[in-house]
């Protein structure tokens, strides 16, 4: 089988190696991949900016579909030919997340899934809604998950909040789909009108170019009529806090996703004086999952797919990533010239 192999840090230094297929042991099953989809993690895992030390050589990518096409001694609860993924912390269960459970995260620190068949603990994986594609399916372990805990399994948001959303990746488009679906207003942040233009089609009720308005808290602010939003979906981080924290309302919540916008130094007064819960999200449990499935089930909710590359274009996919073009999800794909 085909597998990237990452020899060194950087994206010249992935190398698309073949490999024996892997054999499932008690309690895992082999999944032969469809699709997978890229997170801004991974891009960071590939350019030795997530974690510096981290061994070598390594696979990786965490979020995958396919089918299961073996299982080991003592499988129970998936069989072959269902289509599944794989969670991204397969230890995750349920409950709240530990320091053992965070350990196990695909692509990271455990064995990652850029590969034509990976082993996966048959806990760790979920069936995903028949109706979706296979790259559709792929993007839903990370970003869908994030999206899910930060907005309805911890935000609890409802009907009549507002919520605000910053950037237009996958993260931010899912919390825009889920909000929604809960009767929730949206704002939603990007340096590109032609992206708002997009987002508002989706059904934000307001878009803030962030690069013509660089004070885009206080123009929160006066879309709230003064309060402020009940609920900020952060995914900056140190760059962006600070306008966050302007813009949220008083006793509202950020719930803390990403650092794009790099590391700093963060004035926590703010967050003191405005009674403000910031609360960090890591992805989410396979209970979260599968709740989330069975909403998005319900409501016929599709992701938002930008491009799809062929899996042997793994490395162009994440050159397209870092530029930041993309709207939604990345996605890679095994096409029929590949089979």
């Amino acid at each position: 089988m085909k597998a990237y192999e990452l020899g060194g840090f950087g994206i010249d230094s992935l190398v698309l190696a073949e490999k024996p297929i892997p054999q499932p042991g008690p309690g895992q099953v082999l999944v032969k991949m469809r699709a997978w989809s890229l997170n801004y993690r991974d891009l960071m895992v590939i350019k030795g900016s997530y974690r510096p030390n981290l061994p070598l050589p390594m696979t990786p990518l965490s979020d995958v579909v396919g089918e299961v096409v073996g299982v080991g001694p003592g499988v129970s609860r998936v069989s072959v030919g269902q289509r599944v993924a794989g969670i991204f912390m397969p230890k995750w269960l349920e409950g709240e997340l530990t320091e053992e459970k965070a350990k196990s995260a695909l692509g990271g620190g455990e064995a990652g899934m850029a590969a034509e068949y990976v082993v996966l603990d048959a806990d760790g994986v979920v069936s995903v809604p028949d109706y979706l594609s296979d790259e559709e399916a792929a993007t839903l372990p990370c970003a869908a998950v994030t999206a899910w805990h930060a907005i309805v399994a911890s935000g609890k948001v409802k009907a009549g909040d507002t919520v605000l959303t910053l950037g237009t990746g996958g993260v931010s488009l899912f919390a825009l789909q889920f909000a929604k679906l809960y009767g929730a207003r949206v704002i939603i942040t990007s340096s590109s009108d032609e992206k708002l233009a997009r987002a508002l089609a989706l059904g934000a009720s307001d878009g803030i170019n962030y690069k013509t308005t660089p004070e885009w808290g206080r123009r929160v602010r006066e879309l709230t009529d003064g309060v402020g939003v009940d609920h900020v979906v952060e995914l900056g981080g140190a760059g962006t806090l600070e306008q966050s924290l302007k813009a949220v309302r008083m006793g509202g919540r950020i719930s803390l996703i990403g650092v794009l916008s790099g590391k700093g130094r963060i004035d926590p007064t703010p967050i003191l004086m405005k009674n403000v819960c910031v609360q960090g999200i890591f992805v989410g449990s396979r209970a979260m999952f599968e709740a989330m499935n069975d909403a998005i089930v319900r409501h016929q909710l599709r992701p938002v797919v930008d491009r799809v590359f062929p899996f042997a274009e793994l490395p162009d996919a994440l050159r397209y990533m870092e530029r930041g073009a993309h709207f939604g999800k990345i996605a890679l794909s095994l096409r029929e010239e590949e089979k």
